[in-house]
C-alpha cells in the first residue's frame, strides 16, 4: 500500500506516493533526479551513491520511507547554477571522467571525504573509493582528481 512520503532532496522538498518497498534510487530517478546512476541494484558498484546527512550511502539499498527527515544531495545538488562544485571541476579539468556513468557516485563520495578530510592521503582516498566500480579508467585521474579538489577547497577557506 502506497504512502505519501515527504522527501528534502538538494534543498527542496518533493511529496511522493511510494511503497513501503520502494528505494530511494527509485524514488529519485522518478522525481527526475536522473545523474543518480541505477547500475548492479545490489550495492556492489556504487554508481547510486548520493549523500544523506552528509554522508554517502547506496541509493539502491536504501529504502525511500527511510529517507524521510534526512537531508538528501544528488549530483544535481551540488553546483550553484552554471558554477561547478571544486569536485566536479576537478574532475574535468584531471580527465577523470570517462563515459561518466560511475563519476556522479564517486564525486559524491569524494565530496564527503574531503569534507572530512580536507588534505586526504592516498589510503584515505582508497577507502573512500572502495565500493566503487569504474571501467573505464585505472582510478589514477579519479585519485588526481580528489587531491586536486581538497587543494581547492582549502585555498578557498
Amino acid at each position: 500500500m502506497k504512502q505519501v512520503i515527504e522527501l528534502k532532496i538538494n534543498g527542496g522538498g518533493y511529496e511522493v506516493a511510494a511503497e513501503p518497498r520502494d528505494t530511494l534510487l527509485e524514488m529519485l530517478r522518478q522525481l527526475g533526479f536522473k545523474g543518480t546512476k541505477e547500475a548492479c541494484g545490489m550495492g556492489e558498484c556504487g554508481a547510486c551513491t548520493i549523500l544523506m546527512d552528509g554522508v554517502p550511502v547506496l541509493a539502491c539499498l536504501t529504502l525511500a520511507v527511510g529517507a524521510q527527515g534526512k537531508e538528501i544531495t544528488t549530483i544535481e545538488g551540488l553546483s550553484a547554477g552554471h558554477q561547478l562544485h571544486p569536485v566536479q571541476k576537478a574532475f574535468v579539468e584531471q580527465g577523470a571522467i570517462q563515459c561518466g556513468f560511475c563519476t556522479p557516485g564517486m564525486i559524491l563520495a569524494a565530496k564527503a571525504l574531503l569534507d572530512d578530510t580536507p588534505d586526504p592521503g592516498e589510503e584515505d582516498i582508497n577507502r573512500a573509493l572502495g565500493g566503487h566500480l569504474c571501467r573505464c579508467t585505472g582510478y589514477v585521474k579519479i585519485r588526481k582528481a580528489i587531491q586536486t579538489a581538497g587543494r581547492m577547497m582549502r585555498s578557498d577557506s
